[in-house]
């Protein structure tokens, strides 16, 4: 929960506003250097939320996947990743899928009719009392696709552990090649994550996003825009990262 708190503080958009408030307590103390953090950090803000920004940063992401199956090493099976469940009382785990998940799922089964391999499901808890994603994710494949999956990791607490702990599961299985379905922007970093688990990784993301001819609208502010300024910058700060573990 503090970990979650902390990224999505650190985190722009989120992380432009905490230093607008710094920006203004420092005005009394500091006036210059408060009053330029102000503007500087207003304007980050803004350039978040025009979609020209936030989804140039996306496709920017989502360049170069290895989509093609290795013709000598094929897939075994689709692993698909889970992001975000939700609580509902009303579900019996009280928990489930959020619409990044759904959108994974969605992919997963789609794969699995074409290919007719099993599907290993992970996540772990994202929230205080509420199930694993990997047990919601479960429900979903069985009672929403008709595709329920062979295995469920419902332990792992971030993309690197769902790498880990996914590849525990397969190895024992005989399997060494598989499917990895995530978002595209998300999908470097899963890719990095998996390295080193002896698993030979064939990306299979869900529909990556158009790029922009840009017009008019592009370069108005929308909140939705705010939210894949989010998904960008979290994965940018995440590639560095893994990339120094």
């Amino acid at each position: 929960m503090i970990k979650t708190v902390v990224v999505g503080l650190a985190v722009p958009p989120a992380s432009f506003v905490v230093l607008i408030f710094a920006g203004l307590l420092l005005r009394r103390r500091w006036p210059c250097g408060g009053k330029w953090l102000v503007r500087l950090s207003s304007i980050a803000l803004l350039l978040c939320s025009l979609p020209l920004v936030s989804l140039s940063a996306l496709v920017a992401l989502e360049s170069g996947l290895p989509t093609t199956p290795p013709t000598d090493h094929p897939p075994q099976a689709i692993i698909v990743l889970g992001a975000e469940a939700l609580r509902d009382r009303q579900q019996p785990l009280g928990t489930r899928v959020g619409m990044l998940t759904l959108e994974r799922l969605r992919s997963a089964a789609a794969l699995q009719r074409r290919t007719g391999l099993p599907i290993l499901a992970t996540g772990g808890t994202t929230e205080p009392e509420t199930a694993p994603v990997g047990l919601a994710m479960d429900v979903s494949l069985r009672d929403d696709f008709g595709t329920p999956a062979r295995w469920v990791e419902s332990k792992s607490e971030d993309t690197w552990q769902n790498a880990r702990f996914s590849a525990d599961i397969l190895r024992p299985e005989g399997i060494t090649s598989v499917y990895v379905v995530t978002h595209p922007w998300h999908m470097k970093r899963a890719l990095l994550a998996f390295e080193g688990t002896g698993l030979t990784i064939t990306a299979a993301p869900t529909p990556l996003d158009s790029r922009l001819s840009p017009n008019v609208a592009d370069f108005l502010p929308r909140g939705s825009s705010l939210q894949q300024s989010y998904y960008a910058f979290h994965e940018l700060i995440g590639l560095i990262w893994y990339r120094l573990r």
